[in-house]
């Protein structure tokens, strides 16, 4: 099975408005003594192997220089032809910058784009324009990245088909091989949590705008493969793979998270802490009801017999006919030994599993 490793880079320029990761705003780079720490972490757990993946994640990733972004891939020693992704948020790199990193060994890009909408990106309190995006992806092309992602934030406050439109138009001129498209969820940690903006779509209407927007992006060419994931065929991601799959993951950085051997832990979201040494913390094991959970965020949907494998249950006579009047509704497929939720399921999964769990 993959293994995966995760870096938490816990800086930013700023806080958006609807975050509530685990990040601190007003930085301009990742202190050394940072990443002395990360390297101390990945020498002190036993690895099962070189990773399939290694991925930057943040905060914002983009603030290391390419020397700490080799550095810290030569540590993890991943294996010939793993999966490299860096996120990156546009206003932070430049040709120049993107070019160290592809010569560093990141192989695939993350964008934080988001909207196409100045105004939108405002009230987000997103640091960078549309401009500065479309900037980002010519940059990324010019540096030599054949594998770049766009994010995407749906049923934002006043939202309308036509910013989906063009913030898929700007993406998928950029070069995007893969999507991810979120629904925005006002978080109670975050500032919107604090404060709610105005104008937010009512849950009908942001059911919708993400039903429209799987439908764009299948007629552009993108497969949906996961609630929030489309792809080019080829392009899919394999870090989040590895999550959904309930395989190995190392994540190293406060606030990370981690399966091994089907046991989680955690590290605290402190990165003083984290700095000092802090140990992880257990968080109990990866069993049969988290694999069905997760895997019915994928397209594929869940192998029954695996399920079971795993020591999954048998359905009762209840949710079995629960299943099937979802079937019959449009929210999944179902067969004997197969469950895949539709976009539609996909949008009311936690009902789902609430009847399944």
């Amino acid at each position: 099975m993959s293994f995966g490793l995760y870096y938490h880079i816990p800086y930013c320029f700023s806080r958006c408005r609807y975050c509530d990761f685990y990040a601190a705003g007003g930085q301009r780079g990742v202190p050394d003594a940072y990443m002395d720490a990360l390297l101390r972490e990945l020498r002190r757990h036993p690895l099962p192997g070189a990773p399939d993946t290694v991925y930057f994640g943040g905060g914002t990733p983009s603030l290391l220089t390419p020397a700490q972004a080799r550095r810290l891939i030569q540590a993890a020693a991943p294996r010939p032809g793993a999966e490299i992704t860096l996120e990156a948020n546009p206003e932070t790199v430049d040709e120049e910058q993107l070019r160290g990193f592809r010569e560093a060994g990141v192989n695939r890009l993350s964008l934080g784009v988001q909207s196409a909408s100045d105004t939108q990106l405002r009230t987000l309190g997103r640091p960078h324009n549309a401009a500065q995006a479309r900037a980002a992806f010519a940059a990324a092309r010019q540096a030599g990245f054949a594998n770049i992602s766009g994010d995407i934030m749906l049923a934002l406050p006043h939202y309308t088909r036509a910013e989906f439109d063009q913030t898929l138009a700007l993406i998928q001129e950029g070069g995007a091989q893969h999507i991810s498209a979120y629904l925005l969820k006002i978080e109670p940690g975050s500032a919107f949590g604090r404060r709610p903006p105005e104008g937010l779509p009512a849950p009908d209407q942001a059911a919708d705008f993400y039903l429209y927007a799987v439908e764009q992006l299948a007629r552009a060419g993108y497969r949906q493969y996961e609630i929030s994931s489309f792809a080019r065929p080829g392009f899919e991601g394999q870090h989040n793979r590895i999550y959904w799959d309930c395989g190995d993951y190392l994540g190293l950085g406060p606030a990370a998270h981690s399966c091994m051997g089907n046991q989680r832990f955690y590290y605290p979201p402190d990165t003083a802490a984290f700095i000092a040494g802090s140990d992880p913390v257990p968080d109990g094991v990866c069993g049969a009801e988290d694999y069905l959970i997760l895997q019915l965020r994928l397209a594929d949907g869940l192998d029954l017999a695996e399920y079971r494998r795993r020591g999954g249950a048998e359905f009762t006579a209840h949710q079995q006919a629960f299943l099937e009047h979802c079937a019959r509704a449009g929210y999944l497929t179902l067969t004997s030994d197969h469950i895949a939720l539709t976009p539609l399921g996909m949008i009311v999964q936690n009902s789902i599993l609430e009847e399944l769990i």
